[in-house]
């Protein structure tokens, strides 16, 4: 029970950080319309030196020759993803199945594992390391295929700077830089300026999570109960029950195993209202499945994982 636990500490520690997020818009501490300049902080200057200072401290090729494989199985997986969202859409009522979808596909890649894996094996486990390998072209991959969840499309096509994303550029740097031995000339003192810009990383994200939520919901419109009971039945449950057998029968490394259990138990991502609204959809029931899923997942979580660790124990 340890396990689960500890996973639903680390869950309770989001959550918690993003009802304070919500309490802060809804009591005007700050005006809802810094959220919008408080995204790119986080996700332009603090996520990605984050991402920086981890991979020059903690990743070693020497010993993980295997690294590279990381995002050929986040592929592996959001291919097996697609297949279940396709099957599972047909569930869902017709006029909102578009978000339905859109909701089920796209999962909070970076932010929940992060805090997971934080809470499980420590700030300095080689598995944040692998977390970020793994996710290295998941922005670009969501940036560049929302639009074809609708009909819809923004004008001006697709938006490069958010393909090639501060997040891309910095992780391939930094494994550049530790393929070819160059992490030694980096001064330590840079090293925790990058070190403490990104600790505001999940702090950051969760409050202007929270507080899009609160913005949200003043539009929320009539709550779709069963559609929402549909989705998170299948999101936070039927998904991680769906790749634990499958794990079960590939047998991949155990960091493999863990990082996909997690992917697939977590959350939808957090841009999937805006670039729903953006494409012509209902950002109203989005942002129901979205709030629904991650207040269950406290428990939903915590009991994947607990499960995960019956199968699979650290090498």
């Amino acid at each position: 029970m340890a396990v689960f636990v500890t996973t639903f500490e680390s869950v309770a520690v989001l959550l918690g950080i993003g009802i304070l997020g919500f309490w802060i818009i809804r009591k005007r501490i700050l005006p809802g319309d810094i959220l919008g300049l408080l995204s790119p902080l986080a996700l332009d200057i603090a996520l990605p030196s984050l991402i920086f200072v981890k991979i020059i401290r903690d990743f070693s090729p020497a010993e993980s020759p295997d690294w590279w494989q990381l995002p050929i199985w986040c592929f592996f997986f959001m291919a097996c993803a697609g297949v279940l969202t396709f099957m599972a859409t047909f569930i869902s009522k017709k006029d909102t199945r578009r978000e339905f979808a859109i909701s089920l596909f796209y999962q909070n890649a970076i932010f929940f594992p992060l805090a997971i894996i934080g809470g499980m094996y420590g700030n300095e486990s080689p598995y944040l390391v692998f977390l970020f390998l793994f996710t290295i072209f998941y922005p670009a991959f969501f940036f560049s295929t929302y639009h074809l969840f609708f009909e819809k499309r923004e004008r001006g096509g697709l938006d490069w700077k958010k393909i090639i994303h501060p997040v891309l550029i910095v992780t391939l740097l930094a494994i550049v830089i530790r393929l070819v031995g160059l992490q030694d000339i980096i001064p330590d003192f840079v090293l925790s300026i990058f070190s403490l810009v990104g600790g505001m990383t999940i702090p950051l994200l969760m409050i202007i999570l929270g507080g899009n939520i609160y913005m949200d919901f003043q539009q929320k419109g009539q709550l779709q109960f069963v559609e929402i009971t549909k989705f998170v039945i299948i999101k936070n449950i039927a998904f991680p029950l769906v790749f634990l057998g499958m794990l079960l029968l590939i047998r991949p490394s155990y960091h493999i195993a863990l990082l996909i259990l997690l992917e697939s138990a977590i959350p939808p991502v957090t841009a999937v209202p805006l670039v729903t609204e953006r494409s012509g959809g209902n950002r109203a029931i989005v942002n129901q499945f979205l709030v629904a899923s991650f207040i269950f997942s406290l428990i939903s979580i915590s009991i994947m994982v607990w499960l995960f660790s019956l199968f699979f124990t650290p090498a």
